[in-house]
């Protein structure tokens, strides 16, 4: 389903947009810093899902790009007949960020999906996008024209947030296999939040605006089905006629009216409100793969582009900065055999040539993140009244520390970038991002340990009859 919020600029603190946002996935994640790349012509890549989806379909190769661009994104290892591994966020080296949220189809669409349907699915226009676009609107282009050209694999409707330093826009793919989409442009004035993604009224016809873009097929295709009437004087409702004709979903509006409140306020919305707003237990749980904050600012360097991550769901877990000039990441936070799909059956054994593990013995000799900040959530979810907000006093204090040593290590940066010593300047923020990564494992793994005492003591385990935690809206 996944969670995502974009904020314009004129509503927050430091005058900078914001996108931010977390995947929801029953796998494994692992954090990915992915280099630029030239790919000799003719190159493909594999695109769509096979047979085992839910709506099934037939993997097919399109033409990769000659140059993709550098970029950090989470990966995960299993949806439902989508080949790994598979991303559905992310920031590049253009200041191009991506969110991937669900948005139901009406059930007509999803009905009449071809059952062989080809083209890019949900995670391969997302990684494209970060791979190919250097800006917001290039995005949405680039995701518009695969789709005309090649196709689109759904699973029953999809959307994106794609964003840049000065706008973004959400974007709409529709089940069906008629290649329908719609996009509309969110600017310094937007609050938009998605879960599920939605379109509500856009112009037609002779009413033209450039905050909106769709499919040309988009208005015919309506009428031809019955669903719209163009001499009935209704506006055109995207989600009404399209979606699933609930609009905003609880959550959404809630969130949105929190996140309008706060920028009310003299001082605006701030970093800390935003990870709030991704953090609250209202919003986020066990289902929540990863966090991701990604500031939209104007950089001078692109290795000096960052954003704020958490290897689970940020409701235990401290936002660390990741910046784009790195390296490498910790193996601590690379692909583990915990949650990965397919692990079960394979060994680290080389006696078992076909049924080797994907994940490297060094890496799965470390400790993985995500099963430390995994243990953590259900601890303190085993008696979320008491420890949770104690849990997030903590993370926030250790936050606000993380927003000032980072402002000093970037300025360390570009002045190494201007003396002209890049490669200094690229292992500064690679030792101190690693750090911070490492820095947060231990405090969780510590946390760990005390509340498993804690739990055991007060008798407070679980016996499995009951899944405790705090209530959700969603």
């Amino acid at each position: 389903m996944s969670y995502g919020i974009y904020i314009g600029k004129n509503h927050t603190a430091d005058g900078i947009a914001y996108l931010a946002g977390y995947g929801d996935e029953p796998s494994s994640h692992w954090l990915d810093v992915v280099e630029r790349k030239q790919h000799p012509e003719g190159t493909t890549i594999k695109v769509g899902v096979n047979a085992q989806a839910d709506l099934p379909g037939v993997i097919t190769e399109i033409p990769q790009a000659r140059e993709t661009a550098r970029h950090i994104r989470v990966n995960y290892s299993f949806y439902k007949g989508t080949p790994a591994p598979l991303t559905n966020g992310g920031l590049n080296e253009y200041g191009v960020a991506v969110r991937d949220v669900w948005s139901p189809s009406r059930p007509e669409l999803v009905a009449m999906t071809p059952r062989d349907q080809r083209g890019p699915s949900y995670s391969d226009l997302s990684r494209i996008v970060l791979e190919r676009a250097k800006s917001a609107i290039e995005g949405v282009k680039l995701m518009g024209a695969l789709i005309a050209r090649y196709g689109h694999t759904t699973y029953g409707g999809n959307s994106n947030i794609i964003a840049d330093s000065n706008e973004a826009w959400v974007i709409i793919q529709f089940a069906g296999g008629q290649g329908l989409w719609a996009a509309e442009r969110l600017g310094d004035n937007s609050i938009r939040a998605s879960r599920p993604g939605y379109i509500e009224e856009i112009p037609i016809g002779s009413q033209t605006s450039g905050d909106f873009l769709y499919s040309a097929n988009l208005i015919d295709f309506a009428i031809s089905q019955g669903w719209y009437d163009p001499n009935s004087g209704d506006k055109f409702n995207v989600n009404k006629i399209y979606g699933d004709g609930k609009g905003k979903w609880a959550g959404v509006s809630w969130i949105e009216g929190e996140l309008t409140a706060l920028s009310n306020r003299p001082q605006k919305i701030t970093l800390e409100d935003i990870i709030w707003a991704i953090r609250t237990e209202r919003l986020t749980g066990d289902t929540a793969g990863y966090g991701q904050v990604v500031p939209l600012a104007n950089v001078a360097r692109s290795e000096l582009r960052m954003l704020w991550h958490t290897q689970i769901g940020p409701v235990v877990a401290p936002f660390t900065p990741v910046f784009m000039g790195i390296r490498e990441v910790p193996p601590e936070f690379g692909m583990h055999r915990y949650l990965t799909h397919g692990e079960a059956e394979r060994f680290l054994d080389g006696r078992s040539d076909d049924k080797v593990s994907l994940v490297p013995q060094p890496v799965e000799s470390t400790r993985s993140a995500t099963y430390v900040f995994k243990r953590l959530l259900n601890l303190v979810f085993m008696n979320s009244e008491v420890l949770l907000p104690e849990i997030t006093a903590f993370l926030t204090a250790y936050e606000r520390g993380l927003f000032k040593v980072s402002a000093d290590v970037l300025k360390t940066a570009h002045i190494l970038f201007d003396a002209g010593e890049p490669a200094l300047a690229e292992r500064h923020l690679t030792y101190f991002t690693n750090t911070e990564l490492i820095k947060a494992l231990d405090a969780a793994e510590q946390l760990v340990c005390a509340l498993d005492v804690r739990s055991r003591a007060f008798q407070a385990s679980n016996a499995g009859d009951r899944l405790l935690g705090p209530e959700q809206i969603w």
